[in-house]
């Protein structure tokens, strides 16, 4: 558990008037009863075979990566999640002005619900709760192909060309959007304060945000469950319960 001189050194440097920019990974979304993917009780720890469906090769080779996948996406807890205390603490950084944007590895859309503006946020892994047709480009919302999987289709093909659905998200393999990766790298090097939530900073180009910011001039405060690449040059690592941490370095009296 973290001290209080951290968490009071956490608190100085997110007050206003510092500008923060917010990396979000999995672990703020625990919380919520949605496991991540590599802590100890991660999705891809305790399964490892599940890591194939997010390899982008394997997902459009391997029509029983598809089904397996699509069982996933269909039975995922994400579905009955709703925002964590953690979440909320972000909203009130973008209601207080203090937020220059808020960066997520997550897919979830938890962020939208407890009241970031999508004008604030940077969705670098894309939203499970679209669909995308692989060789058309065809989008449209998630629920309505989930309801064809229920009814028995155990890998749906595009309406519109017959080819292969995925989720909207960014899969292992597959090239970020270079305007998305754009907005991010601009947030990470205007801000005063980077603050990294629950990500284990292995996985680029996310984790390179946070040298960029460092570079910049930017304090860094990381608040994880585990040991994370960049916590020798963060201004302060904070540990413990992100729905419980968070409110407590936001919120300004």
């Amino acid at each position: 558990m973290s001290s209080d001189d951290d968490l009071h050194r956490a608190r100085d440097l997110l007050a206003p008037p510092r500008r923060v920019t917010v990396l979000t990974g999995a672990g703020i979304s625990t919380d919520s009863g949605i496991p991540d993917f590599r802590g100890p009780q991660g999705v891809w720890t305790r399964n490892p075979a599940a890591e194939r469906a997010s390899t982008l090769s394997h997902y459009l080779q391997d029509a029983e990566v598809r089904r397996q996948a699509w069982q996933s996406r269909l039975h995922s807890p994400a579905w009955e999640a709703s925002p964590n205390a953690g979440h909320a603490a972000l909203a009130e950084l973008e209601r207080d002005g203090r937020l220059v944007a808020l960066v997520t590895q997550n897919i979830d859309e938890l962020h939208q619900q407890a009241g970031n503006s999508q004008e604030k946020l940077v969705e670098i892994h894309g939203s499970m709760r679209r669909v995308v047709c692989w060789d058309c480009g065809a989008e449209g919302p998630m629920q309505p192909t989930l309801e064809r999987v229920r009814a028995g289709e155990e890998d749906p093909a595009c309406t519109e060309c017959g080819g292969i659905l995925k989720s909207a998200t960014i899969s292992f393999g597959q090239n970020l959007d270079p305007q998305v990766l754009d907005r991010a790298e601009r947030a990470a090097r205007m801000c005063d304060t980077f603050l990294a939530v629950g990500s284990s900073l292995l996985v680029h180009p996310a984790a390179g945000l946070v040298p960029l910011a460092k570079r910049s001039g930017a304090a860094l405060v990381i608040v994880n469950a585990e040991e994370t690449p960049y916590d020798m040059v963060a201004d302060v690592v904070l540990r413990g319960s992100i729905s419980e941490v968070l409110p407590a370095i936001v919120h300004v009296d």
